[in-house]
């Protein structure tokens, strides 16, 4: 599908150009970046008011750059901000690094809607320089300033009945605030233009900025022995496949489990699989060179179905039974079929994959009831809980960092970092250096 994003100059808007070829723009405190076009087909929240704005503001006057996504037909943009201020339990870091992800692509291309304008971005690493007035002395006395951090996606607010729980990836305030309505959970954004004070919002922390405002309940401590830029994957591939393979498979020792699609959170699955003791553990993509890496990352065997019929030859291999576990990381209706029926009796289809708005995935309705097929969603980890052990697995090497990433981008180059991410070119994980 082809877009067109509007290259943007100070004097006059030219050249409609499509997300398959991207040039870059310029205007008065604004750098245009190539990248995708993006959309929002619902409302967004009602502006904040001028009271709210001025409580944010660094009293030193410090400025800081964001990617910024705006409207369908646009490119995204870096744009200069006042750095943001925390509130209470809050922390603000200045980002290292930040992974490229499918989640921030969808939103870029309105297929999830989303507030807008807003900065993307989140997954992250940083160093903590802020804490918010009155924050609990346990959070600052575990995030001092000068600590390493990673931070999750989903940014639990600890209080909510599922928080209460440990059900921090259904954390009320998350789901209620920031992914429908793009701001932290007192409803109000961190983030003010510098030019005008104008607000931004933000999917999750908005972290492919200089500097973030995350909930410290999102937050793990990343000991120095770990790499700033590889890290960053840690707070959504890895932690996204970590939950779908504890909580939602309940991977056990000497399970078979395929996964179809080899991607960042595809490619994750594979390694967190083998660290559960899966026994046959199969990698599903259309691409020759995406299945050579997932032999590298865990995959005992690997299925092209663009060549071949993928779940004949996930039953073939598993001598006509099928698998425990099949994980969809790729969020397609025919993928969503696919994982459904690659599955044995009593087996558990995980969907991780995020879809275009409004699709629909199909299912056998009597091989569901009569062979017990379990159909789960997982989104996410629980933070709290999770993300610290998703870290010892990468500081024990058992997780694989360097072999994870693939594609290393300049600040200056998300926009191209993007556009190779919906071009299939990145093979596991992208992440843009802002060290």
């Amino acid at each position: 599908m082809a877009f067109a994003p509007i290259l943007r100059r100070a004097s006059a808007a030219k050249n409609l150009f499509s997300l398959s070829r991207l040039f870059l723009g310029s205007s008065p405190s604004v750098r245009s970046l190539q990248t995708g076009a993006s959309g929002d087909d619902r409302q967004p929240p009602p502006p904040l008011s001028p009271s709210s704005i001025a409580g944010y503001h660094v009293s030193s006057g410090g400025y800081m750059r964001g990617a910024v996504y705006r409207e369908p037909n646009q490119p995204l943009t870096i744009e200069e901000f006042h750095i943001p201020r925390p509130k209470v339990n809050e922390v603000l870091i200045k980002t290292k690094a930040c992974g490229v992800c499918h989640s921030d692509l969808h939103v870029m291309k309105g297929e999830i809607p989303f507030s807008s304008p807003c900065v993307i971005g989140h997954e992250i690493t940083g160093e903590v320089v802020e804490h918010g007035p009155l924050t609990d002395h346990k959070i600052i006395q575990r995030f001092p300033i000068g600590s390493r951090v990673v931070g999750a996606f989903i940014m639990p607010c600890g209080t909510c009945s599922y928080c209460a729980k440990g059900h921090d990836d259904l954390c009320e305030d998350f789901f209620a605030f920031n992914r429908a309505k793009g701001t932290l959970y007192d409803g109000e954004t961190r983030l003010f233009l510098r030019h005008d004070d104008s607000p931004v919002y933000m999917y999750s922390m908005g972290g492919m900025a200089e500097y973030c405002v995350t909930p410290a309940h999102g937050l793990a401590p990343l000991p120095e022995s770990l790499p700033y830029t590889e890290s960053a994957i840690l707070g959504c591939a890895v932690f996204t496949a970590y939950g779908a393979m504890a909580h939602a498979a309940e991977i056990r020792p000497g399970d078979s489990i395929a996964v179809i699609g080899i991607g960042g959170v595809g490619s994750s699955c594979l390694q967190i699989a083998r660290a559960f003791g899966a026994s046959d553990i199969i990698a599903v993509d259309v691409q020759d060179d995406k299945l050579e890496k997932a032999k590298t990352l865990g995959a005992t065997h690997t299925v092209n179905a663009a060549k071949e019929d993928a779940v004949e030859r996930i039953r073939e291999i598993t001598g006509g039974m099928g698998v425990d576990v099949a994980v969809e990381a790729l969020g397609r209706p025919q993928t969503f079929m696919q994982c459904t029926l690659s599955v044995k009796d009593g087996g558990k289809a995980v969907m991780i994959g995020l879809s275009k708005a409004g699709s629909v995935g199909e299912i056998d309705i009597n091989r569901l009831v009569r062979r017990k097929i379990k159909v789960i969603g997982s989104y996410g980890g629980r933070a709290r809980q999770d993300l610290p052990k998703v870290v010892k697995l990468a500081e024990s090497g058992i997780f694989n960092l360097t072999n994870a990433v693939s594609s290393k981008y300049k600040f200056e180059d998300a926009g191209k970092a993007f556009q190779d991410l919906n071009d299939g070119k990145i093979v596991s994980r992208g992440v843009v250096e802002i060290l």
